[in-house]
């Protein structure tokens, strides 16, 4: 693993990137490695080195196969939500998009990156639990914002390659012929990662000196908190099948009406929005958000800057009537075919400098954990309440309600209800369809009608659900071993 294999990473946020993401950063990042006890001498440095975390999510783009917030894009096209681009040019999307991936042509990916960043939270971690000259309370939420960001990390990892080298420390004479961790003890991990997060964070945002939390109404929603991690810790339940566990840690966030409640539709990914958890500020002058730069396609069609567009197994899932097909769903006709694409950021760059950000890439919000719980429920046979939280969501979308159309329905149809709304309400968010498709067991059934379609008649194989090693990380390190099947 690169990470693994490096002895230092070197942490420098250029003045431009500083500049333009001034409200967010604040103080100036460190500029040496975050193993070097220097960083964590100081509020400001510190501070900086987890903020780097958020800004290289920021910068990531929707379609990049490096940083996690490529998912939108990239685990889009494994699905069945978007449609790749033959003449972008992107050979390495292409494969993802054809579901014929290898260790040879996957190319940089997520695996590389992510231990990466795993390796300056570790190091973050380290520096800061044996720093005495940081302020106190200024210690005590970055340890929990980088608690976080490991069980962040580590969430999506087993997700997209099953069992992973579980890297806790920045000992190379340990990670350097680390062995594949059973995915099992991932989640537990996660877990406990994330129940030390809960402990330390607190209720507020905080702004960029670590200390002073902003005031109600007016919050920067960029930094991970106490609710941040409660809703992943629900997330992370659901997703072990620990139903009443996560019903528990999701009624929290939903219980917290003065800070969170469900927007409009129009409003949903608007910045410092009352339904966001978690957000990802904007670092580029000019920019808002990367959803936006790579899903909208400009009126000439879909090429190299813009190259997936919704499938029609999601297009054909909506229902009729349903406002989310109309406000988060725009279309462009080149050269008589119609491309649909994914709407819910509206706002490119702007050609004026200063021009105001008005929208922030959403990574956890509201109706997730309304869908979180509803499942939950309808899994722990508490029908009547699954149906209440799955009605919060239709309601907004200008649907029927399950009350009043179907109130005696029974658990199995109730629980694909839910999943179906799942489906609709998160698509192209941070690869959620790709994921669920894995947790619920419908992956080999839906992807062996899907893949041959994306493939010219390729033949879907079970093991493809998980994204393969490089040829290179599996070089790197011996002890390291491939994903059965490829």
């Amino acid at each position: 693993m690169k990470c693994i294999i490096i002895s230092g990473l070197t942490l420098v946020l250029s003045a431009c990137i500083l500049s333009s993401c001034r409200k967010l950063v604040e103080v100036d990042g460190p500029t040496t490695s975050v193993s070097s006890k220097n960083v964590y001498n100081n509020d400001a440095t510190a501070i900086g080195a987890i903020t780097s975390l958020y800004v290289n999510l920021s910068n990531g783009g929707s379609v990049n196969q490096t940083e996690l917030s490529g998912l939108s894009g990239v685990a889009g096209v494994s699905a069945d939500e978007l449609n790749y681009y033959a003449g972008a040019g992107d050979q390495t999307l292409a494969v993802y998009y054809q579901n014929a991936l290898s260790s040879l042509n996957v190319g940089n990916d997520f695996w590389g990156t992510v231990y990466q960043r795993l390796y300056v939270v570790n190091a973050a971690l380290e520096g800061l639990e044996s720093s005495s000259r940081i302020t106190p309370v200024v210690k005590q939420h970055l340890i929990g914002e980088a608690y976080f960001m490991r069980a962040f990390y580590y969430f999506y990892l087993v997700n997209l390659y099953g069992d992973v080298p579980l890297v806790l420390s920045t000992d190379y004479t340990v990670n350097a012929v680390i062995k594949r961790t059973p995915k099992s003890l991932v989640y537990g991990q996660i877990v406990t990662d994330l129940m030390v997060a809960q402990s330390l964070l607190g209720s507020g945002y905080l702004k960029g000196d670590g200390i002073t939390e902003y005031s109600p109404g007016s919050e920067e929603r960029v930094r991970p908190n106490k609710w941040a991690a409660t809703a992943m810790l629900a997330r992370t339940y659901f997703f072990m099948g620990r139903w009443t566990d996560a019903e528990a840690a999701a009624t929290l966030v939903l219980s917290n009406h003065l800070s969170f409640q469900l927007e409009s539709l129009e409003n949903v990914f608007l910045k410092n929005n009352p339904e966001a958890l978690w957000q990802l500020q904007p670092t580029k002058v000019g920019f808002n958000t990367q959803e936006a730069q790579w899903f909208v396609i400009p009126i000439e069609g879909p090429g190299a800057s813009n190259p997936v567009y919704l499938s029609n197994d999601l297009l054909d899932d909506f229902e009729t009537g349903d406002r989310r097909k109309d406000s988060w769903i725009g279309s462009v006709n080149a050269n008589g075919t119609v491309y649909y694409y994914p709407y819910k950021y509206k706002v490119k760059r702007s050609s004026i400098a200063d021009a105001p950000v008005t929208e922030y890439s959403t990574v956890i919000r509201l109706a997730e954990l309304y869908l979180i719980r509803a499942e939950s429920r309808a899994e722990l046979g508490k029908l009547s309440d699954a149906i209440s939280d799955v009605d919060q969501i239709r309601k907004r979308a200008g649907l029927s309600l399950i009350r009043d159309i179907n109130p005696n329905i029974n658990r199995e149809d109730l629980v694909r209800l839910i999943q179906k709304e799942q489906r609709i309400e998160l698509f192209t968010e941070w690869g959620h369809r790709w994921l669920d498709l894995k947790r619920t067991g419908k992956v080999d059934e839906v992807m062996a009608k899907v893949t041959p379609k994306k493939s010219n008649g390729g033949i879907w194989k079970s093991y493809q659900q998980y994204y393969p090693i490089s040829s290179f990380e599996l070089q790197s390190n011996p002890s390291l071993t491939q994903i059965v099947g490829y």
